[in-house]
């Protein structure tokens, strides 16, 4: 009679925070670690397509969806912890 691993539940407003500091790292907190260097490398690109002018717009969009989907899956993460615990 094993017991399931249960995953510690992940605080979501630090998640936006620390994707608020540096793209992608909420995400690298919420244990998606791919996403988050895939965010911070997006990021990188849009920092440098700043001389092009089009990073000025690209970048704060990038930003604001890192913030927001690392709040959004911290959320979902609790919430699958909370109905395995349940099942």
């Amino acid at each position: 009679m094993s017991r399931p691993i249960v995953q510690p539940l992940k605080n979501s407003g630090l998640a936006a925070v620390l994707s608020a500091l540096w793209c992608g790292l909420g995400q690298i907190y919420n244990g998606q670690i791919a996403k988050g260097i895939a965010f911070m490398i997006i990021q990188f690109i849009n920092a440098c397509l700043m001389f092009v002018i089009i990073g000025f717009i690209t970048y704060p969009i990038m930003w604001i969806w890192g913030m927001f989907d690392a709040y959004r899956q911290a959320e979902e993460i609790n919430r699958r912890s909370k109905y395995d615990t349940e099942a």
